[in-house]
């Protein structure tokens, strides 16, 4: 049985990159949600005028890997203390917002927050948002496992090569065993 847990982090480029690695994860898809117009595109959302923002939609097995690890994870990878900022990325489409799809997943979610926020994990309150997953508009196909075609680019190799070489570090246990641990990607 596959299960779904949508995350926004910033670029979904990133957060691509680093959840396809995962044991557990059958599927990623990088795409757009919690916004105000059907069907959005990447310039427009880019606009900040949608209200949505870039998300990636994982599909997983609840069997090899839980919501919450793939919680716990999204809090590894990226800043959840910035307002619309990752980075270099700024504008509402780049917040922090876990998109939940059931009761289960909203007091999962809020505890680990508040879980972080008690430990004091980043030094700063964390201000993602967990609201209702409404609707999900996958990217445009060039958008899609863009780490994987394009690894050279330069934000490839500034911004999310150094995720994975953290990912590699920090979660060995937790990577398909069929990803290469040369390079970045």
């Amino acid at each position: 049985m596959t299960a779904t847990a949508t995350f926004g982090g910033g670029c979904f480029w990133c957060l691509e990159a680093v959840f396809e690695r995962l044991r557990g994860v059958e599927r990623v898809v990088s795409g757009y949600a919690g916004g105000k117009i059907p069907n959005p595109s990447y310039e427009r959302v880019c606009t900040g005028a949608t209200g949505h923002a870039e998300v990636i939609q994982v599909h997983f097995d609840p069997a090899q890997i839980s919501y919450r690890e793939l919680v716990e994870l999204f809090f590894a990878f990226h800043d959840p203390t910035t307002v619309n900022a990752q980075g270099p990325d700024v504008g509402t489409q780049y917040r922090s917002i876990i998109l939940t799809g059931s009761a289960e997943q909203v007091v999962t979610a809020r505890a680990v927050i508040a879980e972080l926020g008690r430990d004091d994990a980043f030094g700063a309150p964390i201000v993602t948002e967990v609201t209702p997953l409404d609707v999900f508009w996958p990217a445009e196909a060039h958008h899609q496992q863009y780490f994987q075609r394009n690894p050279a680019r330069a934000y490839c190799a500034a911004t999310i090569a150094p995720k994975l070489v953290k990912l590699r570090r920090s979660y060995a246990a937790r990577l398909k065993p069929e990803q290469p641990q040369g390079r970045a990607g």
